[in-house]
């Protein structure tokens, strides 16, 4: 740490706290630093569990009187790396799970350190659900701040698009209510910005009435047939209803317990996805994803909307080693469906898939000067996600995926999804092509609530940036 902060302002930094305070000396030390992602492993000075809001105020107090480097950690589901800090404070908001549901006024109410299966749980016992991501175990605040593709979004739109209100602490510890009516410009930048702009200590958000059965789709294709999969994909998604909200991925998608020998270690096509609305309708509007070709296996179900959120849990689990990037799609003509299909061949990981994310209804319908998430103009998302388990595969997995992205730019602005960020090695070039015309205000937002540059100094790109919303994820 620097030299300001004296062993007696961290004994009565300590004794303020009604949480615990962590040091690289102390037993719990790694299990502390770690989050979900095994490729990070970084070692901060301090780490702050906080109890609750008064335990932010004085960790965001000691970080900008130490001025050292500061990373947020919400749920820790952490693609990124961003919650934890090198030789720095972490802010760790992971015991604030409490979530409080209004049914009849059909509101959410979230600390920052619940996960989406939290949330899930109680919106899901009124019939109700605010759109999440797709795997249950991601943190609700960094998913949220950047943005939050999942499940509904078609119907229901973003996480960030259905955020009502935010608590935050700034920079010089004041407590404040971001809302459309109070603090405009912080909440517009909080809703995609990924953050950097103060600790959302809690979220309040606007659920919808879902389920509790939904029709879903989960359907394996050959590999061999993935080209012309991906051409039928992309005329279903021309005329979907936006209740319908789908993903595909190519890759091996090893996994001995869903198929059998001959084919568990050939490259499939997948598509994934539900019906936002009635079940037996919704089962007639997904029927075409389900004969793209003759499938492997059909996982396809009406199910309860609470299982298939956790539907994909085990295939992400805490400790694999993780590195996703995204683009944003200006289209998927036939030259990018063929160099998917190449790229998912080539991945070094039988756990690595490519994926295309359809998005648009409900995401497009808000004007892109409402809230910083810059990927309303987009039809598609491109996902490529690097799965692995050996540690000395990190240098061929990380490759495999800049190599697919440098390649498949020519389809894209350049700009990304910020749940999906590597490791945000592009730094503020990253920031700039995604944001565009709004990367002026967004930075005029963090000088006005941040202007020492207290959570500019942390690793990643912002306050709270620390979900992959692991969306498959």
């Amino acid at each position: 740490m620097v030299p300001p902060l004296t062993d007696d302002r961290l004994d009565r930094f300590e004794a303020a706290l009604h949480g615990d305070l962590i040091r690289p000396d102390d037993d719990g030390y790694d299990d502390a630093r770690a989050v979900w992602n095994g490729m990070i492993d970084r070692h901060p000075a301090l780490i702050a569990r906080c109890a609750g809001v008064a335990d932010v105020i004085e960790a965001v107090t000691l970080a900008r009187e130490a001025d050292c480097p500061v990373s947020v950690r919400g749920g820790g589901h952490n693609v990124s790396g961003s919650a934890v800090c090198n030789d720095g404070l972490v802010i760790d908001c992971s015991e604030m799970t409490a979530v409080g549901v209004d049914p009849a006024a059909r509101t959410v109410w979230v600390q920052a350190g619940a996960r989406w299966a939290d949330v899930d749980h109680e919106t899901g016992a009124f019939g109700l659900a605010t759109p999440g991501g797709v795997v249950s175990d991601t943190g609700v605040a960094g998913l949220t701040l950047g943005g939050g593709i999942g499940h509904l979004r078609r119907k229901h739109g973003l996480s960030c698009d259905n955020l009502r209100s935010a608590e935050v602490v700034t920079a010089d510890g004041e407590f404040v209510t971001a809302s459309a009516t109070s603090h405009a410009d912080l909440f517009w930048a909080l809703r995609g910005s990924g953050g950097g702009v103060g600790v959302v200590t809690a979220f309040e958000f606007d659920c919808h009435p879902v389920g509790p059965e939904v029709a879903t789709c989960f359907t394996f294709y050959p590999g061999d047939r993935a080209t012309e999969c991906l051409q039928a994909y992309r005329e279903f998604t021309a005329t979907a209803p936006d209740e319908v909200s789908t993903l595909t991925s190519t890759g091996v998608m090893y996994d001995p317990d869903l198929f059998p020998p001959g084919v568990v270690d050939e490259t499939k096509f997948a598509v994934m996805g539900c019906y936002a609305g009635d079940p037996e309708t919704g089962e007639r509007a997904l029927a075409p994803l389900r004969e793209l070709a003759d499938p492997i296996a059909d996982y396809s179900a009406v199910r309860q909307y609470v299982d298939f959120q956790q539907l994909l849990d085990a295939d992400y689990p805490e400790g694999m080693r993780y590195y996703w990037k995204s683009l944003y799609l200006d289209g998927l003509p036939d030259s990018a469906i063929d160099r998917i299909a190449y790229w998912a061949e080539a991945a070094p990981s039988r756990l690595s898939t490519v994926d295309v994310w359809h998005l648009g209804g409900a995401i497009g319908r808000i004007g892109a000067a409402e809230s910083a998430f810059a990927g309303r103009h987009a039809p598609f998302l491109l996902g490529v996600e690097a799965n692995w388990k050996d540690p000395t595969a990190d240098d061929e997995n990380v490759a495999w995926v800049r190599d697919c992205l440098d390649d498949m730019r020519q389809f894209s602005d350049g700009s990304v999804y910020l749940n999906f960020p590597g490791f945000f090695e592009e730094g503020e070039a990253m920031r700039r092509t995604t944001f565009g015309p709004a990367y002026e205000r967004l930075v005029e937002v963090e000088e006005t609530y941040d202007p020492t540059g207290v959570f500019g100094r942390q690793t990643g790109a912002g306050a709270g940036a620390e979900a992959s919303e692991s969306d498959p994820e």
